[in-house]
């Protein structure tokens, strides 16, 4: 778990094991994830599954609630990547627009309407062929290329860029391998 440094886990994290939902947030004034780092403040998992090749997919039911604005929700880090090449393939980023709206960064909508309601979203790369598939409800929503080659990993949570609190809930979460 990723979390502000100077907080316990219990302050931006809950677990119900009755509804298998894990439950994160964040607030723009929290304190990064290292001290003294300038990166944003986050309350992320983030799975010990390293890869740099084969099929890998993480799958979960997510929920939204309103007013999370500016955060990333899902993304595939690059932990070990060639000097000068991006830290991420894809970041997931949760917006107010249209009732919530989900988009590959700042660009690509992936789904909207994303606010008080859960809904299932799975994100799978083939690092083989350096494609990156993203499904809503089980619907094909994108295909993008990665980034390169790099040794990588999947965290779920909230990395949170804009204002205010960010709050994101993940339940049935599935890491898949080929």
């Amino acid at each position: 778990m990723h979390k502000p440094w100077n907080l316990d886990l219990s302050e931006r994290y809950s677990y119900n094991s009755g509804t298998k939902t894990h439950t994160m947030w964040v607030n723009s004034t929290d304190e990064p994830l290292e001290e003294g780092s300038d990166t944003d403040p986050r309350t992320e998992m983030r799975w010990k599954q390293e890869y740099s090749s084969g099929k890998h997919m993480w799958d979960a039911d997510v929920y939204v609630p309103s007013g999370t604005n500016g955060a990333d929700i899902m993304q595939i880090l690059r932990g070990k990547h060639p000097s000068g090449t991006p830290a991420t393939d894809i970041m997931l980023r949760a917006s107010s627009a249209n009732g919530g709206t989900l988009k590959r960064y700042t660009d690509a909508v992936i789904k909207t309407g994303i606010y008080n309601t859960w809904w299932n979203l799975k994100v799978a790369h083939d690092a083989d062929t350096g494609k990156i598939q993203v499904y809503v409800d089980d619907k094909l929503v994108l295909t993008v290329d990665d980034r390169g080659p790099a040794t990588r990993y999947f965290k779920n949570g909230v990395y949170h860029h804009g204002s205010g609190r960010a709050e994101a809930r993940f339940r049935d979460i599935r890491y898949w391998v080929k």
